[in-house]
């Protein structure tokens, strides 16, 4: 389904303790697949408690670059999403760069 040039990648997030996804996960989990040469997310999915929600989160990232548009795509979940996720998407989203950042080195990933 993906190219052989991909990689996924998992970030993770606390949430607020009222957040229903907290009840159900204990966290928050954003998956990117990645383009491991470009940098461009090809999908992406979230933990949620509907899946509208996953789906909503996806048309935000998939096309962006995970190198390069950190700052847009903070911009549209802050003027585009307004669940008591908010916040945790963004953490998640920094511990996913983080880690293809890690790939990208060739350092080894703490999972």
């Amino acid at each position: 389904m993906y190219p052989k040039n991909t990689v996924y990648i998992i970030g993770n997030a606390q949430s607020q303790q009222k957040n229903p996804i907290t009840h159900i996960y204990n966290m928050f989990f954003i998956g990117l697949v990645v383009d491991r040469e470009t940098g461009y997310i090809v999908d992406a999915g979230a933990s949620g408690t509907i899946p509208i929600t996953s789906e909503f989160i996806k048309s935000i990232f998939v096309g962006k670059n995970i190198e390069k548009d950190g700052d847009e795509i903070a911009s549209e979940v802050e003027t585009r999403y307004f669940g008591s996720s908010q916040k945790a998407i963004m953490v998640a989203f920094k511990d996913a760069q983080k880690k293809y950042f890690q790939i990208k080195k060739g350092d080894k990933v703490d999972i």
